[in-house]
């Protein structure tokens, strides 16, 4: 798998970039493409508009320096998107992972499988989990109580700022563990690939985790976060949803801004819209339907 090298410099001045408000002006900012970034936001905006519930995206263009923020602040139960950030945690202890370890990583992100989320998380503890935080500059987030992992509390702008340290060369993770994390989130079942890669372009390489969780108010959080890369491509995408009236009707919010930003960015290169995923209206099972 190729990943699109970015210079050192630019990823220093990109990981202090402030996420900007939404604002009248629009959700979008770029120093050098002030006129995409606008372009960018209208189609964002359009997305949402008229949609139930409520939603977040936060959007980060390398290659053009354009980064969008709507409600990006605001604090969401994470469900199963979560998984990243714990194996975050786990590989920022700098050490080589076991075979139990990896096995345990391998089924967490690409099945989403909650028992092994699970003994990771007990296995981590939240002190190790709060000291990756605070590393990686996720200062909004807040980890669920005691075992309840899916009710950890996340905002997109800090979901962004994962990804950067995901796919940028720093001192958070080494090379090898962000490639690591990459690798498992392009290895997603196909169930679950749905979200921010529909309407991505043809050849660019994505990397997802989704999360879906129906609570007691019987709405759904549906979330999605995901990064591009290649054929001269680098950008990251974070779309957040609450008190969504079923979970296909999230995954279709979701989808509405992923092909929004695809194709604002990309008009040249439009792929054909994929069919509708098979998505079942079943639980992640990251939070016990009693909790």
């Amino acid at each position: 798998m190729r990943f699109l090298r970015v210079p050192v410099a630019l990823c220093a001045v990109l990981a202090l970039l402030p996420v900007p408000a939404a604002r009248a002006g629009g959700p979008c900012a770029s120093a050098t493409r002030p006129r995409l970034a606008a372009s960018l936001g209208r189609q964002v905006a359009a997305a949402l508009r008229g949609r139930a519930g409520t939603e977040s995206v936060a959007v980060l263009d390398r290659e053009h320096g354009i980064v969008c923020s709507v409600r990006g602040d605001r604090r969401y139960d994470s469900a199963s998107v979560v998984k990243v950030t714990i194996l975050g945690a786990l590989l920022y202890q700098r050490r080589g992972l076991t075979s139990r370890e990896k096995a345990l990583a391998r089924r967490m992100i690409t099945r989403s499988d909650n028992d092994a989320a699970s003994a990771l998380w007990r296995q981590i503890g939240r002190t190790r989990m709060n000291r990756f935080l605070v590393r990686a500059g996720m200062r909004h987030t807040r980890l669920g109580p005691t075992h309840f992992w899916g009710l950890t509390q996340i905002t997109a702008n800090d979901e962004l700022r994962l990804l950067r340290v995901l796919t940028s060369h720093g001192t958070v993770l080494s090379d090898k563990a962000r490639r690591y994390i990459l690798d498992l989130m392009h290895q997603v079942i196909p169930q679950q690939r749905w979200g921010v890669p529909a309407g991505r372009p043809p050849g660019v390489v994505w990397h997802v985790k989704n999360g879906w969780l129906p609570r007691h108010d019987r709405y759904w959080r549906v979330h999605s976060i995901g990064s591009f890369s290649g054929r001269h491509r680098d950008y990251l995408i974070v779309v957040l949803t609450q008190d969504t009236p079923s979970m296909r009707y999230g995954v279709a919010t979701i989808e509405r801004v992923a092909r929004a930003v695809h194709g604002t960015l990309n008009p040249a290169d439009r792929s054909a819209l994929p069919p509708e995923p098979q998505v079942r209206e079943e639980s992640d099972g990251s939070v016990p339907p009693w909790a």
